[in-house]
């Protein structure tokens, strides 16, 4: 498996290239900016693009979805109850004053339990909501891409339309339970494990508390 990131836009998001060694395909995890980059950096990497993986859908992670799909028509995968967000992204572009090319609907839902297969690798679904409410986690293989649930130090905000901190609260606990050596892929800032935020991050240690 190889992971290539691409911090993008002005959220500087983390975008995730996912490929799968023995059979060529990729996934790329939330592409929320900077379109003609990311297409670049997909046509270069050889891979046959399969799917675009969204863990949440505020604009900073859904930005170049509709590039994407002029180049290569992959489905989109989104929890079902991020849609209603998804479809007001445009919205939330013109509050920050950013540009943004509304993406096609989403071609089919994630759900709890779930996995995505992508060549020889297998995926999990959790349904972690707390930052959105259709947010997801998606993991295996030793790794867990995160997206706005849990950052190196910190955790993801609750003070967003539709955002919970007790079902934040409650979301972090399951990820919490992932092997500690999982690592841990967030939606902005460095990479990091679950044992490294279990032992240091105020919010897993009980130093602070998730705003409810």
């Amino acid at each position: 498996m190889k992971i290539s990131t691409f911090t993008v836009g002005e959220f500087q998001e983390n975008c995730y290239l996912v490929e799968d060694d023995e059979s060529g395909v990729a996934a790329i995890i939330d592409p929320g900016g900077e379109p003609t980059r990311l297409v670049w950096a997909i046509e270069k990497s050889g891979a046959a693009l399969e799917a675009i993986w969204i863990t949440h859908a505020h604009l900073d992670h859904i930005g170049a979805i509709a590039a994407i799909k002029q180049k290569w028509p992959v489905s989109v995968h989104l929890h079902p109850a991020d849609w209603p967000l998804y479809r007001v992204a445009d919205r939330q572009a013109q509050i920050y004053g950013l540009p943004f090319e509304e993406p096609p609907p989403p071609d089919a839902g994630l759900a709890d339990g779930e996995r995505l297969q992508l060549g020889s690798l297998s995926f999990a679904v959790m349904h972690a909501p707390g930052h959105s409410p259709g947010h997801v986690v998606l993991h295996g293989h030793g790794v867990a891409f995160v997206g706005d649930c849990l950052f190196a130090g910190s955790v993801g905000r609750t003070d967003l339309p539709a955002s919970n901190g007790a079902d934040l609260a409650d979301s972090l606990e399951k990820i919490a339970a992932l092997p500690g050596d999982t690592v841990v892929y967030p939606g902005h800032g460095p990479a990091t494990t679950i044992a490294e935020e279990l032992a240091t991050n105020p919010f897993l240690t009980g130093a602070a508390r998730i705003p409810r």
